[in-house]
C-alpha cells in the first residue's frame, strides 16, 4: 500500500510474511517472466503487482524498483511465483557475447524517439 506522500504504510518485512531469504537463487539481473499459468491460490496485492510486470521478461532490479521495495523483499515474492509456477526465471545475456547489431539500433532509434 502506497501514499504519495508518505511513501510505504506497510513494512517491506511484514509484505514477505517476515521471510528474509528467497527460496530460489536471483541476482539484480536475472530475468523474470510471467508464464501464463494459475498461482493456485490468494496472491496478495504486492505479488500481484509484481506478476503484473512479468509480462515480458524483467530484470529484478527493475521489478523492485517499479514495486518500491527492497531487492531482497522483492526476490522473496518472486520466489513465491517461482514456486508456484506462476513465473520462470533466466539468466541474463552474456555480457561478453557480442550483441545483435540490429538490435543495438533498434534500441537507439527507439531512445531517439523518445527524446
Amino acid at each position: 500500500m502506497l501514499d504519495d506522500e508518505a511513501g510505504r504504510l506497510i513494512r517491506p518485512y511484514t509484505v514477505c510474511g517476515g521471510r528474509t531469504r528467497p527460496t530460489s537463487d536471483f541476482d539484480l539481473l536475472t530475468l523474470v517472466r510471467a508464464t501464463g499459468r494459475g498461482t493456485h491460490g490468494y496472491l496478495d496485492p504486492d505479488h500481484s503487482q509484481v506478476l503484473l510486470l512479468c509480462r515480458e521478461a524483467t530484470p529484478v532490479a527493475e521489478i523492485a524498483a517499479h514495486v518500491r521495495l527492497p531487492a531482497t523483499v522483492t526476490k522473496v515474492l518472486l520466489s513465491d511465483l517461482v514456486e508456484c509456477g506462476a513465473v520462470t526465471v533466466s539468466a541474463p545475456p552474456d555480457p561478453d557475447v557480442d550483441p545483435d547489431r540490429h538490435l543495438l539500433e533498434a534500441v537507439l532509434h527507439g531512445l531517439r524517439t523518445r527524446l
